[in-house]
């Protein structure tokens, strides 16, 4: 009996103590929401609010581009082909290699061509002796000059059928129609080729065309010789300069484009046909007030800023709205809502409030801070 007297009493006492200590939380949490209020830590005017970089709208220069995609092209390309299909016999160049016009590249299987040029010489020989025998016959009277000339028709058309023959011959030597650099090759002496099959690919690319489309309302600004700057993947921010050189005659009339053709230097070969080419043509230069990428936020079709303001309470992040132009650098031209001098929020402005207190690092508490801390 004493026993269950005794759990009682002691279950009566935790139940106590437990009413006590939530009354004690709840006091203490009305204490801090109190606290709260004008004056106490979350108020405005009572803290120094989030703590921003700062960036100062300048004035920078901006360059009027048109902006498209181009594919680099050799000045001169052309597959090395065979016009018959016929053995290789010689290969005679390497992989990479830089050739002169006319040089010898692959000589082909040329055994009735070789023998016909043997029968050829033979025939202009036999006519030769012909001709001189008539020739001095009839210049002794004895035969008629008739049998000279018809002697030498003879000889002259042995003569067309050695060149003819030798023609043929040369037909099975492939040679380079222009000086550049030839391809990567998988034919082999033994190597059967087919007519349109390719051997090697050669490439004049010490100066490369970049063909791109322009949209047909840029037309009037578009001149052969504007300058322009090509940027390509491989090279991360490295520019080549170039030159638009042709401007097609008609436009697309489904893209409502037309092709220009821009020169690009080549030295180095560093740009191989086929890369694609960012390709910027410029229009000219102006300024206008900048503000870093980092300042701009967008959203939907518009963007804005937070401007660092001073006011009664301290300094504040002011929501201001922006139209914005062109990206270059990484900054970004404000045609309205900003200008050159105003002070923005530089980062962080997702973590920001408008009209939320802010800190500029770097810098003290504002004034009106100091005098409501005394």
């Amino acid at each position: 009996m004493i026993k269950r007297h005794f759990f009682i009493v002691a279950a009566a006492v935790l139940l106590g103590l437990m009413i006590v200590a939530v009354v004690l939380r709840v006091a203490f949490a009305g204490d801090e929401k109190a606290g709260d209020g004008p004056g106490g830590r979350g108020g405005p005017g009572g803290g120094r609010g989030q703590t921003v970089s700062e960036a100062v709208i300048g004035v920078r220069s901006f360059t009027d581009e048109i902006r498209v995609l181009g594919v680099a092209r050799g000045r001169r390309s052309v597959n090395i082909t065979s016009s018959t299909s016929e053995l290789i016999t010689r290969v005679l160049f390497t992989d990479g290699q830089r050739v002169r016009a006319g040089a010898p590249l692959v000589e082909l299987q040329a055994r009735e061509e070789d023998a016909g040029i043997i029968q050829a010489r033979a025939q202009v020989a036999q006519a030769q002796r012909q001709y001189d025998r008539f020739s001095a016959l009839a210049e002794r009277g004895i035969a008629p000059r008739v049998s000279a000339e018809d002697a030498l028709t003879g000889l002259e058309s042995a003569q067309a059928q050695l060149s003819a023959a030798e023609a043929r011959r040369g037909d099975r030597l492939i040679r380079a129609p222009f000086a550049g650099v030839l391809g990567l090759s998988t034919v082999t002496a033994g190597t059967l080729v087919s007519p349109g099959g390719v051997i090697t690919t050669l490439d004049d690319i010490d100066v490369v065309r970049v063909d791109f489309p322009v949209p047909e309302r840029y037309l009037g600004v578009l001149r052969v010789g504007t300058p322009i700057s090509g940027r390509i993947e491989a090279y991360g921010d490295t520019t080549f300069p170039g030159r638009i050189a042709l401007i097609d005659t008609r436009v697309n009339e489904q893209t409502r484009s037309v092709t220009a053709r821009a020169e690009i230097p080549n030295p180095g070969a560093r740009i191989r046909p086929g890369m694609a080419i960012r390709v910027a043509i410029q229009q000219g230069v102006r300024t206008a007030p900048a503000a870093p990428e980092g300042a701009v936020q967008y959203e939907g079709q518009g963007a804005f800023v937070y401007r660092i303001a001073a006011g009664a309470r301290g300094t504040t992040a002011q929501r201001v709205e922006v139209e914005t132009g062109a990206v270059e650098g990484g900054y970004v031209e404000i045609l309205s809502g900003l200008a050159a001098g105003d002070r923005v929020v530089g980062s962080g402005l997702n973590r920001i409030q408008p009209g939320a207190p802010v800190t500029v690092a770097g810098r003290g508490p504002p004034a009106a801070a100091k005098s409501a801390a005394r």
